[in-house]
């Protein structure tokens, strides 16, 4: 087989977390290699923002901004410190042997020092008629009320949101504040949500639910007028206006590459041993991002464990005695993760 090109940290994945770990760890001299993504279906290099078209939340930004804009500038300010950037995807790594393995789509397999995962997770979708194009084009869908509920198209509107679980419950509390009504579409006769959770729903003026409905097209051209709906005990369909629509049925976190090799959560994120850090079990390797945050899915809290991460990286390799130079002859095992931490 042939030698493996080595590298000094390897960043899979881009976004807000993948970005900031490349600024970072670009302006430590780490010269990082960023493995961006490449775009499949709804999955585009850059994250869930690419999906995007208005931001107002994003601190320094005061004037509006769109997600592929705000992911274009940190990728153009990672690279302009020095980050290199290859457009495709890792198919797999090798956590086993030191230094880590890496097998990306197209190019030569490559051997890195240190790894940040920032590969996120991605909303998952109804898969129905209009409502990838509706969502990508800033046509009222959206898969984060949290993110989108206050911008000028959702005020003073009815709204749905499609769930069950505790995340649907906040999105729909979280969308009276801005809304006229918000309906909440479950294809169940309960919530699955925490009884706490469900019971503010339930008794709140401005929410009505829709049990044991699904829905099977949204409905409009350039924006969302509406969604046809079906009873799923009955099979009766109907049609309800609606001014937006968010859907909240779950993320699916980009971990499969990793083919078990770290420790995940019961909903297959990145398990952390430590609290308020980013190094996972394996010495060299860190998370950043929504791949190991489930509780707060914002850009900027990607960005700030991006820069977690590369912290934490440049220290670990440090204290390795690596890092100095991306052409490193000799690299031996990592020691402890807890003892180099310290």
């Amino acid at each position: 087989m042939a030698e493996r090109k080595r590298e000094t940290l390897v960043i899979i994945g881009s976004g807000p977390a993948g970005w900031t770990a490349a600024l970072y760890a670009a302006r430590a001299n780490l010269d990082p290699l960023v493995y961006e993504g490449e775009p499949i279906g709804t999955v585009l290099p850059g994250g869930q923002l690419m999906n995007t078209t208005e931001i107002e939340n994003y601190p320094g930004f005061p004037e509006q901004l769109t997600g592929p804009e705000l992911m274009q500038r940190m990728k153009d300010q990672a690279v302009h410190h020095g980050a290199r950037v290859l457009t495709e995807n890792v198919q797999s790594i090798d956590l086993g042997a030191y230094p880590f393995a890496i097998r990306p789509t197209y190019s030569e397999e490559v051997e890195a020092l240190a790894v940040i995962i920032a590969t996120g997770a991605q909303a998952r979708w109804l898969d129905v008629p209009n409502e990838e194009r509706l969502a990508q084009g800033g046509g009222g869908v959206s898969a984060c009320a949290v993110c989108d509920a206050a911008l000028p198209i959702y005020r003073n509107k009815v709204l749905a949101v499609v769930g069950g679980g505790d995340t649907a419950m906040e999105e729909a509390l979280y969308c009276t504040k801005f809304a006229d009504e918000v309906v909440v579409i479950h294809r169940r006769d309960e919530f699955r949500a925490s009884k706490v959770m469900a019971d503010r729903v339930l008794s709140h003026p401005k929410i009505r639910v829709l049990w044991n409905t699904k829905v099977v097209e949204v409905l409009g051209y350039e924006a969302i007028e509406g969604v046809r709906i079906e009873n799923t005990v009955t099979g009766e369909r109907s049609e309800l206006e609606l001014g937006g629509m968010f859907v909240a049925i779950g993320h699916t976190p980009a971990t499969q590459f990793l083919d078990g090799q770290l420790p995940l959560t019961e909903h297959g994120y990145i398990k952390l041993p430590h609290a308020w850090r980013t190094a996972t079990d394996v010495p060299g390797v860190f998370a950043a991002g929504d791949v190991m945050d489930d509780y707060y899915r914002q850009a900027i809290t990607a960005a700030g464990t991006g820069c977690m991460a590369a912290l934490e990286a440049e220290r670990w390799l440090a204290h390795q005695g690596l890092g100095e130079s991306p052409l490193l002859e000799t690299a031996e095992a990592p020691v402890d993760q807890a003892a180099s931490s310290r």
